[in-house]
């Protein structure tokens, strides 16, 4: 299905904000979260598995849409809504019969080939960045920027597009402005993990006025 995209789409990282996957989707619900995808880089499937389960289940109760970052079976085993895939993780075309046609398949891409590529699968949504540089990536790809971003919500079309990488509170506005449908953040939401909840409520407030 093609999710209906909430202007901050937060990403989780248990090393930015110190906390398991399940406690930052506490604090992201209770500040309004509508979407969230678990990113687990570090952690083996069976080593995150029960944090991811836990996560998921309180999405689930809550109205909330789960989203898996690169693990399709991760994504299958919690019965997750959806799963984001990257340019190197399985192809969306596998990914698509595993899942089957009604979770959320969402795909990174960093060039205009990439995107134009990406818009030819069964996807439900597309990311474009790194916008700005971000440090949440060992080995970023260029960096995008505004411009570009632009052109690649007009290529886009009526697929919706996540603008992510580096997305600080004082960018959401340009990125927004730019056409993106919503602007992926890790750091800028849990970095002050005491603070979760209020800086998705702020950061939401910013984007509902884009």
């Amino acid at each position: 299905m093609r999710p209906q995209l909430p202007g901050i789409y937060p990403i989780t990282d248990t090393e930015i904000s110190g906390l398991s996957h399940t406690e930052q989707t506490k604090r992201l619900i209770e500040g309004g979260a509508k979407l969230i995808q678990f990113r687990e880089k570090r952690a083996r499937a069976g080593e995150w598995f029960d944090d991811a389960s836990d996560a998921v289940r309180i999405c689930r109760e809550a109205g909330v849409l789960s989203i898996i970052n690169d693990r399709v079976d991760i994504a299958i085993a919690v019965n997750a809504d959806g799963m984001h895939l990257g340019q190197d993780d399985l192809p969306v075309a596998a990914a698509r019969r595993l899942l089957g046609p009604k979770k959320i398949i969402g795909l990174s891409t960093h060039t205009p080939e990439q995107l134009r590529a990406a818009l030819l699968e069964p996807i439900d949504y597309v990311a474009m960045g790194p916008i700005f540089d971000t440090s949440t990536k060992s080995r970023p790809d260029p960096t995008v920027g505004l411009e570009k971003l632009s052109e690649a919500v007009e290529m886009a079309g009526n697929v919706p597009l996540v603008a992510i990488g580096g997305i600080t509170e004082d960018a959401v506005a340009a990125v927004l402005g730019a056409g993106a449908s919503s602007a992926a953040m890790i750091g800028a939401i849990l970095a002050d993990p005491g603070r979760i909840a209020a800086r998705y409520r702020e950061l939401a407030k910013i984007a509902s006025k884009c």
